[in-house]
Order: C-alpha cells, then structure tokens, then sequence
C-alpha cells in the first residue's frame, strides 16, 4: 500500500472529519435521525474543536 495513503487512511482528523460529514449528511436526508439540528450543529462544533487540537498537537510534535 502506498505510504501516503496508509498515513491518510490512520489520520484520526480524516476520521473525525468523516464523522461529522455523515452526522449532517443524516440529519439532512434521513427524516428519523434521532438528533435534532441543534445537537448536530454541537456535535460538529466537538469534531472541529477535536481537529484543531489534532492539528495543534502533531504541529507542535513536528516541531520538536
């Protein structure tokens, strides 16, 4: 397997981010979709927070 795509495919802001993709992607074509706007809206608010700090934490390990 290609190293880059391996790299990509273990990066938990890739996972994050499709995580929270599929929360609003559900929330908007699922009609029975246990949450509602707002707690989507929230949960993506603590997949950003969660990407930042990633991003924050592996900027501060390259630096070292």
């Amino acid at each position: 397997m290609n190293p880059k795509l391996k790299e990509l495919l273990g990066s938990r802001k890739l996972w994050a981010s499709l995580i929270g993709a599929g929360a609003v992607f559900s929330s908007a074509y699922l009609p029975d979709f246990p949450l509602s706007e707002e707690q989507v809206a929230e949960f993506v608010y603590l997949i950003v927070a969660y990407i930042i700090g990633t991003g924050v934490e592996s900027g501060l390990k390259a630096r070292k």
